[in-house]
């Protein structure tokens, strides 16, 4: 029977190094070529406890370095013990809510794995079966799955848990917030009584306590920077727009250098604002849940590339999705709930970087906002302000860069695109007719037409004039300031 009192750890300020936490030399070999040096706070703290075999649980915010904390954890003691592998009974389980977070964690883990000859594979929905059961068929060390397609494999008889030492839980209060948590119950029964299970999660509300209680042993806790701790290098503002002014602002902020990430509420204001943004000269893709799988993976390969600059997301993205250096998170859509106003923030400013988190509001919005960032625990300065304004370039700095609008009757050479074309439909849909999103990269050596803020607002709104005189609405209602914050997440 677990545990219902897990012991509270205390972390030491003073960080050692991979070694000394235990870490063998093949790991900490890989770890420095990729210049991951020496551990942050959660992962101090819970890799001793771990490697010795204890139940876990980590808390921490996003951003922390918890995918490391337990990936090193599960491949040191895998390596330890050096049982064979056998078809379709994985040694250890890794569950993640969305497959862009087991995607991640796999890329993380596999130059490790393969450091000391294990093998990982990703298990998730939106893509075939059949490669799948055969990876499983051909044994695994290490399997990344979401819980959903993983149950399916168990019930058809191509994987088996019996097996599993080690099994991880990554994102759990999201899991939960997901309604996963009845599949997750049934998979972790599965698996032995006796094996280590690690838990990582951000809060431990939404049912996540019930899981400690039920599936980890003597428990050991280690809470590193609350979800409500303040992040430093992190900046908060809050610019106050008239509605119209909006779409005009948003292009000024994503024509700047470097990566944006832009939320919206819904799916559908994702694609909208996606497609008004690449007419308005803007290198943006879309990642949100009506997105076929190779699609969204390959939406987020060009943004983490860089072939696409700005990421405009629904809250799909708000969880374990990291991309380095993106400069700013621009809440287009106030999210409904605090929580997930910090893990939206959370895609800026991850592992001491620093960023800035800007959020757009109307009138109508004001008290949302208000009582949101209270709530969060955010002191964020409110400015009201127009297109053009100066405060824009200190929240976005350098030159304004747009593509260039194909030309009427010229075809654009789509194949150089690695992002899916906005407004691409999941069947194969012709692309709705956008402005070409060859936008030479800074330094490259090409040009690029450079405007200022001003001019950027005004083609804005040229493309905003132009998007409302085309079929009734074209789904901008979906980006209109008027649409009331409490609509559904559309994840």
């Amino acid at each position: 029977m677990a545990a219902r009192r897990p012991q509270q750890q205390n972390t030491s300020p003073t960080l050692p190094t991979f070694a000394d936490l235990g870490v063998p030399e093949a790991l900490t070999r890989v770890l420095a070529a990729t210049g991951v040096d020496r551990p942050f706070p959660i992962q101090a703290a819970t890799l001793p406890d771990a490697l010795a075999g204890r139940d876990v649980l980590g808390r921490g915010r996003t951003g922390s370095g918890k995918t490391y904390a337990f990936v090193l954890a599960v491949l040191t003691r895998l390596a330890a013990t050096a049982t064979p592998r056998r078809p379709g009974r994985p040694r250890a389980l890794i569950l993640a809510p969305t497959r862009e977070l087991a995607t991640q964690i796999d890329s993380v883990m596999a130059p490790l794995a393969q450091a000391l000859s294990l093998r990982t594979m990703t298990v998730f929905g939106g893509v075939a079966a059949r490669p799948q059961i055969t990876g499983l068929r051909a044994g695994v060390d290490i399997l990344v799955a979401c819980p959903g397609r993983l149950a399916d494999h168990v019930q058809a008889g191509h994987a088996h848990l019996d097996a599993v030492e080690i099994s991880v839980l990554d994102e759990a209060d999201h899991m939960a917030d997901l309604g996963f948590l009845p599949t997750v119950r049934r998979l972790l029964d599965l698996t032995p009584r006796r094996g280590q299970r690690l838990l990582f999660s951000a809060t431990l509300d939404s049912g996540v306590d019930v899981l400690v209680r039920r599936y980890l042993t003597d428990p050991v806790v280690h809470s590193v920077d609350s979800t409500l701790s303040p992040v430093t290098a992190m900046t908060h503002h809050v610019l106050h727009v008239h509605a119209e002014d909006r779409f005009a602002v948003l292009v000024d902020l994503t024509a700047a250098p470097g990566r944006t990430v832009v939320f919206t509420r819904t799916k559908r204001g994702a694609k909208t604002l996606t497609r008004r943004l690449v007419a308005a000269g803007v290198t943006a893709v879309e990642l949100h849940g009506n997105l076929a799988q190779n699609a969204r993976t390959r939406n987020l390969k060009a943004f983490s590339d860089g072939a696409a600059r700005t990421l405009v997301a629904t809250d799909i993205a708000a969880r374990g999705i990291h991309v380095d250096d993106v400069a700013l998170v621009v809440h287009a859509d106030p999210p409904v709930e605090h929580k997930a106003y910090l893990h939206r923030s959370g895609r800026t400013a991850r592992a001491g970087a620093a960023g800035t988190v800007v959020t757009l509001m109307t009138d109508t919005q004001a008290p949302e906002v208000r009582e949101l960032t209270r709530k969060a625990g955010i002191a964020a300065t409110t400015t009201r302000l127009r297109p053009g304004d100066a405060l824009l370039r200190e929240l976005a700095p350098g030159e304004r860069t747009l593509a260039v609008a194909p030309v009427a009757g010229q075809p654009t050479n789509r194949r150089e695109a690695s992002p899916t074309p906005a407004g691409r439909s999941r069947r194969g849909g012709k692309p709705a007719q956008t402005a070409s999103t060859r936008t030479a990269p800074a330094g490259s050596g090409r040009s690029a037409p450079a405007t200022s803020g001003r001019s950027a607002a005004a083609a804005s709104a040229r493309s905003g004039a132009s998007a409302r005189s085309g079929t009734a609405r074209s789904g901008a209602a979906a980006f209109s300031a008027r649409a009331r914050p409490g609509r559904g997440s559309g994840r």
